[in-house]
């Protein structure tokens, strides 16, 4: 209870100051501390009952002096809060890498000097551009909000180590055909040829269940991704659908995609019955899939060829996407085909990204250049 210079009784978080001037004092959300100033009581607690509502109801989400710490949570609650959990927790882990340089600072003090001191600090150019990212739109939006007047993220340089840019992995094809003939004892074998027939990601394929597939027309209903999240409680798996409405899509089966996927049917359907057991692709336990355990599988098939003599440049699960559209741009398949068979919102995004020319492609154009 505060007192006020005469001893009297004012109420929690209201004082006196020697100059006669009535203060009240309470904790936002936030964590910080608020102070009110007037020289009447009655005044005084009307504002602070006014503010207190504001701050119990969220009404005062926006506040001229905010710090980028204040900002950065009503930020990723309210301006991406349609997204999904996964993409909070990777916002989260960027904007922490700057936290302690950055967060306690206002938003008005940020200036591109002290933003570029801070990705200057950062391990590799790849972490700068994630950052920059964050930041860049954390800012344009207070723009949006009128806490600021421009945007000091918008010109950072984040090519300061000068990495040179990393070749997606993609397997030749007789990559391919060896690995797939030493992969023909691993459980996710099968889940390795429809990964090189269709071009569906990971996480596609760990959301795979046996009603989005239709033998009959011979082709995959794509509706959901499967994702590993980290919650109060520890970390669980989710169901997500696509992230663009292009990633809901049907993908036409091969016949070998077709064969893989008649030889995995005879497997799960001796698994027990649980929760999952709808599940095309899944753990010996019958749970989710996992990537790392995708990419141990692999990285022990490729040990196990190596000591045959074989040596093939070690890859994640991530290459037989690239490899599917790199095949089917090699067998003529038309851009705009692929674009809607990988899920993507833009063709640029297909054929920046995903189509590559290896060296037998190479070999092979030239020698239609031969009289």
């Amino acid at each position: 209870m505060g007192k006020s210079l005469k001893g009297k009784e004012l109420g929690i978080g209201i004082t006196q100051r020697q100059d006669g001037l009535y203060q009240a004092r309470f904790t936002n959300r936030f964590g910080k501390r608020e102070t009110l100033y007037d020289k009447n009581l009655n005044n005084l607690r009307t504002q602070m009952r006014k503010a207190q509502t504001a701050d119990d109801n969220g009404v005062n989400l926006v506040k001229s002096n905010m710090t980028l710490d204040e900002w950065y949570k009503v930020w990723i609650t309210t301006c991406k809060g349609n997204c999904r959990n996964t993409s909070v927790i990777q916002y989260g882990r960027i904007y922490d890498s700057v936290k302690n340089e950055l967060g306690w600072r206002k938003l008005q003090s940020l200036t591109p000097v002290l933003l570029q001191k801070a990705l200057n600090d950062l391990k590799s150019d790849q972490h700068r551009r994630d950052v920059k990212m964050v930041l860049s739109n954390m800012l344009s939006k207070a723009m949006e909000n009128d806490l600021l007047v421009k945007n000091p993220a918008k010109h950072l340089v984040t090519r300061i180590c000068n990495e040179p840019k990393k070749e997606r992995r993609v397997l030749t094809i007789k990559e391919t055909e060896l690995f797939i003939e030493y992969a023909k004892n691993c459980r996710y074998y099968n889940l390795f040829i429809v990964a090189l027939e269709t071009g569906m990601r990971i996480g596609e394929l760990g959301g795979l269940f046996w009603s989005d597939v239709d033998f009959k027309k011979r082709a995959i209903s794509i509706n959901r991704t499967m994702c590993y999240v980290q919650g109060k409680n520890g970390y669980y798996f989710e169901t997500h659908s696509p992230k663009t409405v292009s990633g809901k899509r049907l993908i036409p089966m091969t016949n070998k995609c077709a064969e893989a996927l008649t030889r995995q049917k005879l497997i799960q359907s001796s698994c027990k019955n649980t929760e999952f057991s709808d599940l095309v692709f899944s753990t010996m336990r019958n749970r989710p899939l996992q990537e790392m355990s995708i990419i141990t599988s692999i990285n022990t098939i490729l040990t196990n060829m190596s000591k045959d003599g074989i040596h093939i440049q070690k890859f994640r699960p991530h290459a037989f996407r690239h490899t599917f559209a790199t095949r089917a741009i090699e067998n003529g398949v038309n851009p705009k085909t692929l674009q809607k068979l990988l899920g993507h919102s833009t063709l640029q995004m297909t054929m920046d990204l995903y189509c590559h020319v290896t060296d037998d492609a190479l070999f092979n154009e030239m020698k239609k250049m031969e009289i």
